[in-house]
């Protein structure tokens, strides 16, 4: 077989390839349907280096101007804070936690409010055993922002999703509370 024709049919097959995936997923006006949805609460309380009982999250990279008990200045830009929160069915700490969230955000930006998470929701119910990966950049500065969900294990193996995130209360940045619309539309 000559290189042209090699060339000519590996030309074919990248434009198979890109016709079949972009007739499913670019401009169409199809309005795909949840496969499996939640609404989970995450309360994430910072440590400020006199609530060591009840924090569920620490800064443990901070910019040279900052310290590791206080967000930094200038949209808290180069501190990484690893967590692990209680999941709620509700807007209550207190309530009963059907999971934890584990992992961590990172702020990413000088001139505005914004994070990149990287976290996994490890959820142990009567209704779901098993935990789903999510990814992206929260920015603050926006009422609903949505993170990739990148897959799991368990109830939530190979799902794929957005997670629709709203702020649901800041308490002098040691207390978070967020809202999680979690729309799986991928589920094997």
């Amino acid at each position: 077989m000559g290189s042209h024709t090699t060339l000519s049919m590996l030309v074919l097959f990248f434009m198979f390839l890109t016709l079949s995936s972009s007739d499913n997923h670019q401009g169409n006006n199809k309005h795909y349907k949840p496969c499996k949805h939640l609404l989970l609460f995450f309360h994430n309380i910072l440590y400020n280096g006199h609530n060591a009982a009840n924090a569920t999250s620490t800064i443990v990279v901070a910019p040279q101007w900052g310290n590791l008990t206080k967000l930094a200045d200038q949209n808290h830009f180069g501190d990484v804070v690893v967590f692990d929160d209680p999941i709620t069915l509700d807007n209550n700490l207190h309530s009963l936690p059907i999971g934890r969230a584990q992992g961590l955000y990172s702020y990413d930006n000088k001139k505005m409010l914004t994070a990149w998470f990287s976290f996994s929701f490890i959820l142990n119910t009567t209704d779901y055993h098993g935990n789903f990966h999510v990814i992206g950049v929260n920015n603050g500065m926006m009422k609903i922002r949505d993170l990739s969900i990148v897959g799991g294990t368990g109830d939530f193996f190979m799902h794929r999703g957005i997670a629709s995130i709203m702020t649901d209360l800041i308490e002098d940045e040691v207390y978070m509370r967020l809202r999680f619309d979690i729309k799986f539309y991928e589920c094997w």
